[in-house]
């Protein structure tokens, strides 16, 4: 009479696992793990199958359960009853792990994970009960968790924590099909222009007229500095001199005042 089995993926490797059990560490038993976790796969592979649509890979979910299954094949004892049986709460643990250390976009204290667990579990509970159509308030919640308002708040922020939105996704189709990306601020290139001609501001008024009126010209009324000799009366390759001498003048008073900041403040 053949074997009988809870699950149809639970091969009988009894005989392999006493096996296991008296070989040392070596390349002996690497092949007798090996072997047990590939036989015990299948299983390992449908309690990740539990886990699914709560926002992580099944590929990923996968892998995670033949890690749990490699330390369950590793570390169980024959003596002690039915592989399955130490198997599969190993293995949820591993996954459940997973979700707790992984599933979360944004990281938040343990204890936040606990009040949202709390608040999502009781929310559930409530809104099952029969003639409960409407979505359950704070104190409701609080009251069936046995919370208080400020742990439900927190909970609740924590359940809009475990899964962020893409940039790409669309915000509501009233909206016209804008994305969140859409709906950001960008950077402005005017602001650096502002913080540039505030730290030029001291250091022009110690110019002498004639140089902030060559500046003036060369920079903010565009003329070439030809015109500007014309127009101030001496020749091209002092203005020239000038523009240089002026410039780095206002740069030097303008780094000046950016080193004394961190004093003064």
């Amino acid at each position: 009479m053949p074997n009988r089995h809870s699950h149809d993926d639970a091969p009988d490797t009894l005989q392999t696992f006493r096996y296991l059990a008296d070989t040392p560490e070596g390349p002996e038993r690497d092949v007798l793990v090996e072997e047990l976790v590939e036989a015990w796969l299948p299983m390992a592979h449908r309690l990740a199958l539990r886990f699914r649509n709560k926002g992580e890979s099944l590929d990923d979910l996968k892998q995670v359960a033949a890690l749990g299954l490699v330390k369950a094949v590793e570390r169980f004892e024959p003596e002690r009853g039915a592989f399955e049986s130490y198997a599969v709460p190993t293995i949820t643990g591993e996954l459940r792990r997973h979700f707790r250390d992984h599933g979360w976009d944004v990281r938040v204290p343990r204890r936040v994970k606990d009040l949202r667990n709390k608040v999502r579990s009781a929310r559930r509970e409530l809104l099952d009960q029969p003639g409960h159509g409407s979505e359950p308030t704070m104190e409701d919640i609080a009251a069936r968790a046995g919370l208080s308002l400020e742990e439900v708040r927190h909970g609740m922020e924590a359940m809009d924590s475990y899964s962020t939105l893409s940039l790409d996704a669309e915000t509501s189709s009233a909206t016209g099909g804008f994305s969140l990306a859409d709906t950001l601020g960008k950077p402005e290139a005017a602001y650096d222009l502002i913080a540039d001609r505030e730290a030029a501001k001291e250091g022009l008024r110690t110019l002498p007229e004639r140089e902030r009126e060559i500046l003036y010209l060369r920079y903010f009324e565009d003329m070439t500095q030809a015109s500007i000799a014309e127009k101030v009366g001496c020749s091209q390759m002092h203005v020239s001199r000038l523009i240089t001498r002026s410039c780095a003048q206002v740069r030097e008073h303008a780094l000046q005042g950016v080193d004394a900041y961190p004093q003064a403040a």
